[in-house]
């Protein structure tokens, strides 16, 4: 069967042989004839089947009638991601450069008064992620009520990511009297609730069980330890004999840590993930595809429906996190027909998600054993120790957690020094004690004090007791018996008495309470 005999028109058959295609895939065989009949269509196929022509094509022909209006586009397709609308976008610039058709592109980390303009002139197709185009609906930037196609892409990424509300929002304000086509990868509880609740009578289509992997990809799983897997990523993109490779982490900062790395050990390497704006991300995609980069370091972010030609090789430094999230990364190669080669690095740590995908993918997935990093150099400046690791697995919930690999440090045993005791230690306790109790208590001699002022105050004006500060001796009107008087009281027995020879700084004043407890007065 060629795409002449799905019913498309002469003008795109046209555009489809410009593009290097010749005969349908089976979800586009399924799907093209059923869509331009008007039926609501659930397409379930894994990445790289040929999805995304299988609505684009379609739709062409279906909005070739018909004329637009401002602010009111015709058809609307939701994708989870900037990048999947971008390549959407593309694909209807591609197909449709024969048809005089309007297209406009609803995103995020772009600027809104482009997107604006374009709605205002009129837009035959809307391609948009759900939180760009809620925030201009709720503006009153846009009307749906002549939206007549609705275009539900990567059903499955739309739950993950959260946007199933949003959608269930949308299509509440949209014509109930409209087509819609829903696909997924996946067809989980709430995906299939969604279908029920929003689409009428639909055709199922089903080219392949739901998870399982492209048979034209060779799949492999090298372990090694933490430490290091840039040393055996670098010795494996040394051995393969790549043309463009993707290499998947889990997170942002591991990313843009690794193509550092890859680019000081004199590899091309680019790099794309959330942080990035749109321009920029923009940027690395075109760089990768025309070659200027060999490998390109991703997030998951454009492990979903990114479709570019002639990927070799897809590694996955990091394992996913989810068993679909595996699918769909290695889903970048092997398209189109051609073959593809998908390389997992793993740890000791990763068994449980390892053992999750091969449960999932329906087999088990083949192991590297000679690996040969002497060809790959450790480079001084590069932190080999993944520090992501720990993260990842306090992330998945994990509680095993890896024993040290060094021996434990041991210690030499102290040296016991001998010395000769003393003749009290000798002794028995109760000898010590009563040698203790009856040796005699010296006490040492107070030192004579002059009783004599120093010159410095002899010199001087004589001074009352009062005039004086506080340290001074009070004025013989102040030392009569009472509380500023002067009192003199006997030692109690065993209590030195006190030297009555007073030194000029010493205080000669009442006794405080707290210090006469016991003293007989």
């Amino acid at each position: 069967m060629s795409f002449a005999d799905l019913g498309l028109s002469d003008s795109l058959l046209r555009a489809v042989e410009d593009s290097g295609y010749n005969i349908p895939t089976p979800i586009q065989k399924q799907a093209i004839p059923s869509v331009l009949m008007g039926k609501d269509i659930v397409g379930i196929a894994q990445t790289g089947t040929g999805k995304t022509a299988s609505f684009v094509l379609p739709m062409i022909d279906i909005l070739a009638e018909g004329r637009s209006r401002a602010r009111m586009p015709r058809s609307l397709i939701l994708e989870p991601t900037r990048e999947l609308a971008v390549q959407v976008a593309e694909n209807f610039e591609k197909y449709g450069k024969y048809h005089k058709l309007n297209m406009a592109l609803l995103i995020g980390g772009v600027s809104m008064g482009d997107q604006l303009a374009a709605l205002e002139k009129g837009v035959d197709v809307l391609i948009a992620t759900p939180g760009r185009l809620k925030d201009l609906f709720e503006r009153g930037k846009i009307l749906l009520t002549g939206c007549s196609l609705l275009v539900i892409d990567e059903a499955d990424r739309m739950l993950d990511m959260g946007f199933i509300p949003d959608i269930e929002e949308i299509c509440s304000r949209l014509p109930t009297s409209r087509q819609t086509l829903l696909f997924s990868a996946t067809m989980p509880p709430p995906i299939k609730k969604l279908a029920d609740k929003f689409l009428s009578s639909p055709k199922s289509i089903e080219v392949a069980r739901p998870a399982t992997t492209n048979i034209m990809i060779e799949q492999k799983l090298a372990i090694t330890n933490p430490r290091k897997k840039r040393e055996v990523l670098r010795a494996l993109i040394a051995s393969e004999n790549i043309k463009n490779a993707i290499v998947f982490c889990n997170r942002k900062t591991t990313v843009r840590e690794l193509a550092e790395s890859l680019n000081r050990h004199g590899m091309a390497a680019g790099q794309i993930h959330g942080d990035m704006d749109q321009p920029s991300r923009i940027k690395e995609l075109d760089k990768f595809k025309a070659g200027e980069i060999a490998i390109l370091c991703a997030s998951d972010v454009a492990a979903r429906g990114l479709d570019i030609k002639g990927v070799s090789h897809v590694f996955n430094f990091d394992v996913p996190w989810h068993a679909d999230d595996y699918v769909h990364r290695i889903g970048r190669t092997g398209r189109g027909g051609a073959t593809g080669i998908a390389i997992t690095i793993a740890t000791d740590s990763d068994q449980e998600a390892i053992e999750a995908i091969e449960k999932l993918t329906g087999g088990p997935i083949p192991r590297i054993t000679d690996i040969d990093t002497a060809a790959s150099p450790r480079d001084k400046n590069d932190r080999e120790t993944s520090e992501a690791e720990p993260r990842a697995r306090k992330a998945r919930g994990d509680r095993a957690r890896p024993a040290r690999e060094r021996a434990p440090r041991e210690r030499a045993p102290r040296q016991q020094v001998e010395r000769e005791q003393t003749p009290l230690e000798a002794a028995p306790v109760a000898e010590v004690a009563e040698a203790v109790e009856q040796a005699p208590r010296e006490q040492a001699p107070r030192p004579e004090r002059s009783r004599e002022k120093p010159a410095r105050e002899r010199g001087g004006r004589e001074q009352s007791g009062r005039e004086r500060g506080p340290r001074g001796r009070q004025s013989e009107a102040d030392t009569s018996s009472g509380i500023g008087g002067t009192q003199r009281y006997p030692a109690p027995q065993g209590i030195q008495p006190v030297d009555e020879t007073l030194a000029p700084g010493d205080w000669a004043g009442p006794v405080p309470s707290f210090l006469s407890f016991g003293i007989p007065r």
